[in-house]
């Protein structure tokens, strides 16, 4: 790589940290990416590196950022800035690094991505024609509970056939609600639907033909509790035998859940509630969710948003 625009101290740098931080070849070369950037940008604004000042490297990050560049690759490149300066100071060649309180612009959060309310339930009633009727019996009462009640992938294979001291989470037949353990250890009981209780007594009838040796609600063939990596390995091919455009993932089901419950009630706190949400501020993505429902709605049916042929 050309370094040959950058100054002195720019290239004992980086040889200071390929030397001493003993950084891989790529990484290396994305240093000299972010100094070559600084040093072009510098020449515009006709002030030697080692000169700037804070309000030049904000300057710096607003025209990155009008050219179209994310928050989060500038963020990088500030962070590569930020570690020449830390670097100079020591070395006694700049009184304060300009870039310390320099932030980069705030990236929007990306929406969850949810199914639709048509493909999530053509998704729960997929069955393999030529599967192993065990192994469908017990994904189709997982993906009832991952759809049904919003369940993490996590409190889905910490149920327990049975309520015990011992038990993570277990169902209540009966009831019909889902004990289960969530984030930060915080116990919460979620509602089982009509679609998830009789899915469930179908794998319960079925799950002994597989001597089990655990407590747990799902296992595998060898009759261990299933792993998550495994539940995402088995939505994965259901979604093939679905024919789904993208493949759907146990948090995608958390995600639906939450969209439809919303869409149908407008109750931001109960869905707080069913989710196990400690702030409402998590939750409240779905709202953006459910506008984006509303709007797509109102493109297909309003006269006033359908353009004239």
């Amino acid at each position: 790589m050309d370094t040959a625009a950058l100054s002195a101290p720019m290239l004992q740098y980086l040889e200071h940290v390929r030397v001493q931080k003993r950084l891989a070849p790529r990484t290396h070369t994305l240093y000299t990416l972010d100094l070559q950037r600084l040093s072009a940008m510098a020449a515009e604004a006709h002030t030697e590196v080692l000169q700037l000042g804070p309000q030049h490297i904000r300057r710096f990050v607003a025209q990155m950022h009008a050219a179209g560049r994310s928050g989060r690759g500038i963020a990088l490149i500030l962070s590569g800035w930020r570690g020449f300066y830390t670097w100079a100071g020591r070395e006694g060649l700049v009184e304060r690094n300009p870039v310390q309180d320099v932030r980069a612009p705030k990236s929007p959060k990306p929406l969850p991505k949810a199914l639709s309310v048509d493909d999530a339930v053509r998704f729960a009633e997929t069955s393999h024609a030529q599967g192993d009727p065990w192994v469908q019996a017990r994904d189709s009462a997982m993906v009832e509970l991952l759809y049904g009640s919003g369940l993490r992938v996590g409190e889905l294979v910490g149920l327990d056939t049975a309520a015990s001291v011992q038990a993570l989470g277990w169902i209540d037949m009966e009831a019909a609600e889902a004990h289960v353990l969530g984030k930060g250890s915080k116990r919460r009981v979620v509602p089982v639907g009509k679609a998830a209780l009789a899915a469930l007594q179908a794998w319960l009838a079925v799950r002994d033909q597989v001597a089990p040796c655990d407590a747990a609600l799902f296992i595998g063939v060898r009759g261990a509790r299933l792993s998550a990596a495994s539940v995402w390995q088995r939505l994965r091919e259901r979604s093939l035998v679905a024919g789904m455009t993208t493949p759907v993932h146990p948090h995608m089901l958390r995600h639906s859940f939450a969209s439809h419950v919303l869409q149908s009630s407008q109750d931001l706190r109960a869905v707080q509630e069913l989710l196990g949400h400690a702030s409402i501020t998590t939750t409240q993505v779905y709202t953006r969710l459910d506008f984006q429902h509303l709007a797509q709605v109102y493109d297909k049916a309003h006269p006033r948003a359908r353009k004239k042929d």
